[in-house]
């Protein structure tokens, strides 16, 4: 991508987002869209029976991508309009259709069924990357299922669980995501042709008070462009709580990325993982040996991002006065276009780690070693009574032998020595401790569950998105 050295520009744009995110919100592809909607607009209008000429509509269609942005930036100079501008420049190069370019239509009919129509392309995108994260993630689930792990609570050791289990965690939060965005998607509404303040009064004066081709033009062009719903009633916009509704739906991406994130990042502090580290990759410019998780580190930070931008069009939906106002369009250019290239270039991210995560199996096996004679102390209790044990006592003698070998470890760095102890009790003789401590009898139902969650949750994604799996990328940076 070009840039120009001495202006800002967005890091989303530059270093983050990815090419295809990055042309569906561009100037080129918001314009186009434009035109392709005044042409909608004439050719469902000359249907319907206005004055409008094969030749008109002939004159627009040939010009629907050729876009001269220098005219278009001393027409608004001049209006300080944006939309007059674009009807001028359009005018320009289709000379015969400019006397019905946007007849009867108000700005909001390019500007929000535009936006509409990008968003449920950007939709598309997110669902194609989110498909395929719940396939790798269920994939490494399958891998991992019976791999022994430490569980934390309070980011403190509790029990075990399986790293597959741990990864159907993950997958679970962002299938949501998933089944979110899909019902976003299959009810987004189209504003198609309102008026100035959504009562239809231009286009009832154009086919002099038949409002039959009124309703007709409305769904006529909704079925141009794709959309099966209309928006019951709008002013001169459609209801901002449609772009609230879907942003907060992308906005909720970024709890399931950070959460995912931010648990590798643990997890890559205890060494139990790592994400991709290439050859090249420098880690630290002053610590040689440093592979600090920078992708994951990304992600939270654009995460953070999202989930904040994402809600302040809550406040643009409220802010909204009567009929129209126009607080909302500067927030909108902004909000709608960098929601959506945050959660591409975050989930690019995910998918960049997932793929190329490393578990390190013997880090794990170790770290449950070590640990797991205080988890295991609740089953030797078991067993002791059952062999006819006071309960209460041997509590009370695995507490103290637990205690002072937790001791040790603090105060001396020892090894754990509480299985020693415990052996040496002879409160606890004749007890297998072995049989015990053997780590796959302490994961419980993990494995079935990942089983569960892979036929239940991941296989029906797999199934309906075929098409979008295997998507490549490649991060800029």
């Amino acid at each position: 991508m070009e840039s120009k050295h001495d202006e800002y520009e967005s890091p989303l744009a530059t270093r983050y987002a990815s090419k295809a995110m990055r042309e569906l919100f561009s100037p080129q592809r918001k314009f186009a869209t434009w035109r392709r909607l005044w042409l909608a607009l004439a050719e469902a209008q000359k249907a319907l029976g206005l004055d409008i000429s094969d030749t008109q509509i002939e004159q627009m269609a040939e010009h629907l991508d050729d876009i001269d942005f220098q005219s278009v930036a001393r027409y608004e100079k001049q209006f300080k309009h944006d939309v007059m501008a674009h009807i001028h420049a359009f005018g320009d190069v289709a000379p015969l259709a400019k006397p019905i370019i946007h007849l009867g239509a108000t700005s909001q009919f390019v500007v929000d069924n535009a936006d509409l129509i990008l968003m449920r392309e950007a939709l598309e995108i997110l669902i194609g990357y989110l498909a395929n994260i719940i396939d790798v993630m269920g994939q490494l689930a399958v891998k991992w299922r019976n791999l022994p792990c430490l569980a934390y609570t309070h980011f403190q050791p509790a029990q075990l669980t399986t790293f597959g289990k741990r990864i159907t965690l993950w997958c679970c939060d962002f299938v949501m995501d998933l089944r979110e965005l899909e019902r976003r998607l299959e009810n987004l509404e189209f504003r198609s042709t309102r008026g100035a303040t959504g009562t239809e009064d231009s286009f009832l004066a154009l086919f002099n008070g038949d409002h039959d081709k009124v309703r007709r033009l409305r769904e006529m062009i909704a079925e141009k462009m794709g959309f099966k719903q209309i928006t019951p009633v709008t002013g001169q916009t459609y209801s901002r709580k449609i772009d609230a509704q879907v942003l907060l739906g992308v906005g909720s991406i970024g709890t399931s990325v950070h959460k995912f994130c931010n648990d590798i990042r643990l997890l890559a502090g205890l060494k139990e993982v790592a994400e991709p580290f290439e050859p090249r990759q420098v880690g630290s410019s002053a610590m040689p040996y440093k592979r600090n998780p920078m992708r994951c580190e990304r992600a939270t930070a654009l995460a953070r991002f999202l989930m904040d931008i994402s809600v302040s069009s809550l406040h643009t939906a409220a802010e909204q006065w009567l009929e129209r106002t126009l607080d909302d369009s500067a927030h909108r250019r902004l909000v709608i276009p960098e929601s959506f290239l945050a959660a591409d270039g975050m989930l690019r991210i995910v998918l960049n780690v997932i793929r190329g995560l490393r578990v390190n199996e013997g880090i794990v096996a170790k770290r449950v070693e070590q640990e797991l004679p205080f988890i295991a102390t609740e089953r030797i209790l078991m067993r002791a009574v059952k062999s006819g044990g006071d309960r209460q006592e041997l509590h009370e003698r695995l507490r103290k032998h637990a205690l002072e070998a937790s001791e040790k470890i603090i105060t001396e760095g020892s090894e754990n020595d509480l299985i020693d102890r415990i052996k040496a009790d002879s409160a606890f003789a004749g007890i297998d401790l072995d049989t015990i401590l053997e780590p796959s009898r302490s994961i419980g139902r993990a494995p079935e569950q990942v089983d569960e969650f892979i036929s239940a949750c991941v296989e029906p994604v797999r199934r309906k998105y075929a098409h979008k799996l295997g998507t490549a990328v490649e991060l800029e940076v």
